[in-house]
């Protein structure tokens, strides 16, 4: 896809961070811009300052791990604009912990927004943008973290691989029939975003029951994340990179991973070839 002007873009977990960046570039190069969040507050904020850049705006209060709500916001998109052209399914919450001491109802959210809401975007809007017959592009955000195995990161990172793989998946998919609608998956490194806040947003039916015991190793890694969320990319500067990304069709982007984890990437890959143990930083 190499025109944006006129064209309809869907993007999932809008009002905030990553999801913000991309609605605000859509607006910039000339779309209709549907913002979608299950944040509703946030949601018309965002709406609101889009509307200030001369944006033509839908927003959709959307729990993406509610496949009914998906299908809602598809069904409210095209009774409205008739078309999508751009999806971006980067909804996403995180979790930090053991696997042993994660919980059910962490395993639920998490699972339930990073992988459901994926998979819904792709189950509901895909057929009805094959329908259109005309170029149009999905972009998947993943992580950084979807390459790596590292320690406190279990559940995120279970959801991030599969999003990578479930991107693959549709990328051959759509090549063997030919399509005209292409895929991405987005992987960065840190950016400076709200995901270190995702708890405003956890349903309370998926609250933790009890106190919650954080050992100090894990309270590290914690403030790591911190750390490394603050000091990250703009999510502006990463738009940038997708939209170059898609009008060159490239399905790998990884801003801010590489080349910084571009060793322990390598070193993943090279001990599942050699059938070898994994080592700490991989």
């Amino acid at each position: 896809m190499k025109e944006f002007k006129d064209k309809v873009s869907v993007i999932t977990g809008a009002a905030s961070g990553i999801g913000f960046g991309i609605a605000e570039k859509c607006a910039r190069e000339g779309m209709k811009v549907v913002l979608a969040d299950i944040e509703v507050s946030a949601l018309e904020n965002a709406e609101s300052m889009l509307k200030a850049i001369g944006a033509e705006t839908l927003a959709v209060p959307t729990d993406v791990s509610n496949g009914k709500e998906v299908e809602a916001l598809a069904d409210t998109t095209y009774d409205t604009f008739g078309e999508v052209n751009l999806l971006f399914n980067n909804a996403g919450v995180g979790v930090v912990g053991s696997l042993w001491e994660c919980s059910e109802a962490d395993w639920k959210w998490v699972l339930g927004v990073n992988l459901w809401g994926v998979i819904h975007g792709i189950r509901v809007f895909v057929p009805r943008m094959l329908e259109q017959q005309v170029d149009g592009y999905i972009v998947n955000t993943a992580s950084g973290a979807g390459l790596l195995s590292s320690p406190y990161f279990g559940i995120y990172q279970v959801t991030k691989h599969g999003v990578v793989t479930l991107s693959e998946t549709l990328y051959h998919e759509l090549n063997l029939i030919e399509s005209k609608l292409k895929v991405s998956v987005l992987c960065p490194g840190y950016v400076k975003s709200r995901i270190r806040d995702a708890e405003r947003n956890r349903p309370s039916r998926l609250s933790n029951v009890g106190e919650v015991v954080i050992r100090k190793e894990v309270q590290e890694f914690n403030e790591e994340l911190d750390s490394g969320v603050e000091a990250g990319m703009s999510p502006s500067t990463l738009a940038d990179i997708v939209f170059d990304a898609i009008r060159k069709e490239k399905f790998y982007i990884l801003p801010g991973t590489l080349p910084e984890y571009e060793t322990e990437i390598r070193t993943r890959m090279e001990e599942i070839l050699q059938e070898r143990n994994p080592s700490l930083s991989s």
